[in-house]
């Protein structure tokens, strides 16, 4: 280096008013670049996407092409279900007692401890007469009355005449009649509680299924359950077990391919009436933040291909399979090399988990699980009472379930996730690579796009183009055209450029870059340096806003008042993200310039931009030379109201605003925050230029006191060449 300036400093004491007068919004005269009286014409102003929207799926060209999507997509519903990292695996100790004897099958009653104060409860039947090592049949069950117990009464003969059910007692209790004939074609069952129903405990029905208030979201709970039952099954000598599958029906079917998506261990699925391109689930437990934003149900079941998969569908939202869905995958199931391992069909009958739909799935079973001369044919059988199915007994009394069982079930998982990413705080090259694979892989799936994948952006139309005599000034219309999605930007280049270009995001948009019709002062030393200058007014701010007002709160989806955020950030992208969608199309323009191709690229985020800043500079790696922002106090934690614009479900999860400029280090950051926070900044943020072996003074903590302003230090931060 040819100079030590004063931002080399690990602490700089600055002014109290620095930053801050720096970040002020100036008298703005950008130019407009969406024609006087229309609106910006990006669908993200539209209406949201809902539950029951379309989610068509289109299958990948080439089966590599199939396995990065498939790593995305699988990765984007384990952070959306609270399961990347998993929970910590505890010890399984299934409790099995109360034995009940049948002509051909027996059933057990099984509790376990799945993780502190959840307990998996549910029935264990097993063929008679069969030794040896058995197929496992994994059975969960969907929004029956009752669940486990369920009893249809004995009002069942308009089913019976229409051939929905052969027998009465299997139409009165269809949950144990697929178990029971599974178990007398020679395969172990194991049929198990959805949280809320029969024995399940700790967490109510109303909480888990009929949730409308904001409480602690427990939804990673419900997978969790799924995932130790079916390591129960596949690892406990005591069930003796050969392989393992998983079938279901109605709402259930949501747990079959969700699991047979994450989880490569099923043999084969059957998820009944839940599959297709119409409506994705409406129940709390079927949802979650972040699930099916750019995916959908077809696309999960594409994702146990080439397994064998098949499903059926009946007069609800799944009547259209065959002709939308369908055809896609079987095209997807060709493309692996796997073209009679899909099947669908649709019944002519309301939702249902019948007997024609059951006759399928036995047939489908029979075929893959290799079950031999096993009969299809569904018998009649004699069903066990709610006294013999429930678990819980004077021998096994049931845990508490009450709202301090729910509080300390939250506690416990919360503080099992934080250790978790606790001992990933990176202390060499090796756990450095493990922290970004964990914690740079959620946030990845929280934003849903990085700079590789930031869209083909061109502009409009012609920019307004202004000279000023030393510099150029343009205002431009940016069009994702990847996404359909558009950005106002304004930009400022110098006629003497040396190729380096400031993005400058700004909590007020490209305005924030204006001093009256003249670039603010601080806009000036950077042209004055030879530096280009870029801003946009990101959704929701400046010319995207219809009526010019700030958005006071997050948008939601229409006729739904639950306060359940999975039913709007389920399907669409939190604002904070859209965002930093903005700041990549921005970014990903000055990049690919053919015209002025940069030679560095810097991001600045002031004025309530910073955590825009960090996020995109996160996502976009090596395009970024160097990051200065303004913390300005933000944190995620205390955004954690469902309306509040800054929400983000998983942000403090995955380490808020200082676990972002973690994934973007040991790039050279200039950072402004608060004097507590200086003094005691964010270790993980260090840590990543300690394990990466890189000069600790390329990381800069600065805060303000009392004097006068000095933008000069960040101005040199960004213009030295050597660091």
């Amino acid at each position: 280096m040819n100079r030590t300036p004063r931002f080399t400093l690990p602490v700089v004491a600055f002014v109290a008013t620095s930053w801050i007068l720096l970040a002020a919004p100036c008298f703005a005269a950008a130019p407009r670049v969406v024609p006087q009286g229309e609106k910006l014409d990006d669908p993200r102003l539209g209406e949201l996407k809902n539950l029951d929207s379309y989610f068509p799926f289109t299958p990948s060209a080439t089966p590599e092409a199939w396995k990065e999507r498939a790593e995305y997509v699988r990765r984007q519903i384990l952070v959306a279900c609270g399961l990347w990292p998993m929970p910590t695996r505890a010890p399984l100790k299934p409790v099995i007692h109360g034995r009940v004897e049948r002509d051909d099958f027996t059933v057990e009653r099984v509790y376990m401890e799945t993780f502190p104060g959840l307990y998996l409860t549910g029935s264990l039947y097993r063929p008679k007469g069969k030794s040896g090592k058995l197929p496992g049949v994994l059975c969960p069950h969907g929004h029956w009355a009752n669940g486990r117990f369920y009893d249809a009464g004995k009002g069942i003969e308009g089913e019976l005449k229409s051939g929905a059910e052969k027998f009465e007692l299997s139409g009165r209790f269809p949950l144990q009649a697929r178990c029971v004939h599974l178990a007398r074609m020679g395969c172990v069952v194991f049929h198990y509680d959805m949280l809320g129903y029969a024995d399940s405990v700790p967490l109510t029905q109303q909480l888990v299924h009929g949730f409308a208030k904001q409480r602690p979201n427990l939804n990673a709970a419900d997978r969790w359950g799924f995932f130790s039952a079916q390591a129960e099954l596949r690892l406990q000598n005591v069930m003796g077990l050969q392989t393992f599958n998983s079938i279901r029906a109605l709402d259930g079917g949501t747990q079959t391919f969700i699991l047979a998506a994450i989880d490569e261990r099923p043999a084969a699925a059957f998820p009944a009436v839940m599959v297709s391109t119409a409506m994705q689930g409406g129940c709390t437990c079927e949802n979650a933040c972040y699930l099916r934003v750019g995916t959908g149900n077809i696309e999960f079941a594409a994702l146990c291909a080439p397994r064998p998969l098949a499903m059926s569908a009946a007069n609800d939202w799944t009547v259209e399979i065959m002709t939308k869905g369908y055809p896609e995958l079987k095209q997807h199931y060709a493309m692996l090399g796997a073209p009679n391992n899909v099947l669908a069909k649709h019944f002519e009958f309301g939702h249902n988990y019948n007997f024609p739909s059951r006759a399928m799935m036995y047939a489908w079973f029979k075929e893959h699980l290799k079950l031999g001369d096993a009969s299809t044919e569904e018998r009649d059988f004699k069903p066990l009472s709610v006294e013999e199915l429930t678990v819980w007994s004077a021998e096994h009394p049931k845990p508490k379930m009450d709202e301090d069982a729910e509080v300390a079930l939250a506690k416990a998982l919360d503080a099992d996730s934080r250790k978790q990413l606790d001992a990933l705080k990176p202390k060499d090259e090796k756990s450095l690579a493990e922290y970004r694979r964990v914690v740079g892989g959620g946030w990845d799936a929280i934003i849903g796009r990085r700079l590789a994948n930031a869209g083909e952006v061109e502009q409009e139309a012609l920019p307004v183009k202004i000279d000023r005599g030393e510099y150029w000034e343009f205002g431009s219309l940016l069009h994702n055209k990847t996404y359909n999605e558009r950005v106002p930007a304004a930009f400022f280049m110098p006629k003497k450029w040396n190729g380096d270009v400031v993005v400058w995001i700004d909590g007020a948009g490209k305005s924030a870059l204006y001093d009256g019709e003249k670039p603010r002062a601080e806009v000036k030393k950077l042209l004055d340096a030879g530096m280009s200058v870029a801003g946009a007014d990101l959704l929701y701010q400046g010319e995207s806003l219809a009526d010019g007002k700030p958005l006071a709160e997050a948008r939601r989806v229409a006729n739904n008042n639950r306060e359940f955020a999975g039913y709007t950030l389920g399907y669409n992208h939190p604002l904070f993200c859209q965002r930093v969608h903005d700041v990549l199309t921005l970014v990903a323009f000055i990049k690919n310039h053919e015209l002025h191709p940069p030679k560095r690229i810097h991001l600045m985020g002031v004025n309530g931009g910073g955590h825009f800043a960090a996020a995109a500079a996160a996502q976009s790696g090596e395009a970024i030379d160097r990051l200065a922002i303004d913390m300005a106090g933000f944190s995620f934690g205390e955004k954690a109201n469902i309306r509040d614009v800054d929400f983000v479900p998983g942000a403090v999860k995955y380490g808020g605003l200082p676990g972002l400029m973690s994934i973007y280090a040991p790039r050279p950051m200039y950072v402004f925050a608060d004097e507590a926070t200086v003094k005691n900044p964010p270790g993980v943020v260090g840590s990543v230029f300690v394990a990466s072996k890189v000069n600790i003074e390329r990381l800069i903590w600065a805060y303000t006191s009392d004097g006068d302003v000095e933008f000069d230090s960040v101005r040199a931060f960004l213009t030295t060449k050597d660091f």
